[in-house]
């Protein structure tokens, strides 16, 4: 069946996302990564207080990269900044005054290192790059490498899959964000290699949220509406660089036109045998980007 049916989980009324010490989870944008029997979720810090900026929208200042780790997926212990944001460098890639988001890392079997990729860009966002970083452990610290424009294409909202095979692939908007590429990483996941797909073209989709069942390859998407709320797609494809097909909102029920208030950031293969994943999301507070909760 080509079909996926996204139902109202956990929302922020059923559920609150707290850490083990009571505190709200600090893991925007994020991705989860499981390895060894534990998971672990990483996510964007925000931090502060919201200001505008000249284009209408409003952020917070670049706070780094977060990680926590649960057994459950229910008890999340918070295991602090595993990438920092740079205090003193106006030019570095990871200053306050950047953009660092919708963090990702996979395990690399081969190197027995930790990878993590970002949406690294400027107030502006005319940088438009994605970043690397690696570690030797899930909690970091990861070390930072460079950023780069994939192929020398814009890279702005993006997530990462790692295939059956070990082959790790980046999907990421691009082409001003009407048009999704995937691009295949190279073996030690660090750089990407020349190989690469366009899917979507012209059809202005981000935050993407990837995931396989029963030999074929699902993607949720959203609009380009920043921190407002729009319909979700889906599509999917039987080869993960071959010609994939769009099917339109994958929610169903009330609130279906509006993900729930939510927008995707990952899903989580918990038994994909049995049919069972988690689509993850961001509720997003314009007005307090810290005080944003999560729907599951």
């Amino acid at each position: 069946s080509s079909h996926c049916v996204l139902n109202n989980g956990y929302s922020q009324e059923k559920y609150t996302f707290k850490d083990t010490d009571g505190k709200h989870i600090n893991a925007h944008g994020g991705g989860i990564l499981f390895h060894k029997g534990t998971y672990y979720w990483y996510g964007e810090i925000k931090e502060g207080e919201s200001y505008s900026m000249p284009s209408g929208s409003r952020r917070v200042d670049a706070g780094g990269v977060s990680c926590y780790s649960s057994k459950d997926l229910k008890n999340w212990k918070n295991e602090g900044v595993v990438l920092a944001a740079n205090t003193t460098d106006p030019n570095h890639d990871l200053h306050i005054s950047k953009v660092i988001e919708r963090p990702k890392v996979v395990y690399n079997k081969k190197t027995k290192k930790y990878v993590m990729w970002m949406h690294v860009d400027s107030e502006d966002y005319s940088y438009a790059r994605s970043a690397v970083a690696v570690s030797d452990k899930a909690t970091g610290p990861f070390t930072y490498i460079e950023s780069v424009r994939p192929n020398g294409y814009i890279a702005r909202d993006m997530t990462l899959f790692v295939d059956d095979d070990g082959k790790a692939y980046h999907f990421f908007s691009s082409e001003d964000n009407k048009t999704m590429h995937i691009a295949l990483l190279s073996d030690d996941y660090l750089k990407h290699t020349t190989t690469y797909k366009r899917i979507f073209i012209e059809k202005s989709r981000e935050a993407p949220a990837v995931f396989k069942y029963k030999k074929r390859y699902y993607i949720v998407t959203s609009g380009l509406t920043g921190w407002h709320q729009n319909e979700a797609n889906y599509g999917s494809s039987d080869e993960i660089l071959g010609d994939w097909t769009n099917y339109g909102n994958p929610c169903k029920g009330k609130d279906a036109h509006i993900p729930y208030y939510g927008q995707g950031t990952f899903v989580i293969p918990v038994n994909a045998k049995k049919n069972k994943f988690i689509f993850m999301a961001d509720k997003w507070n314009e007005r307090d980007l810290k005080s944003s909760t999560y729907l599951w």
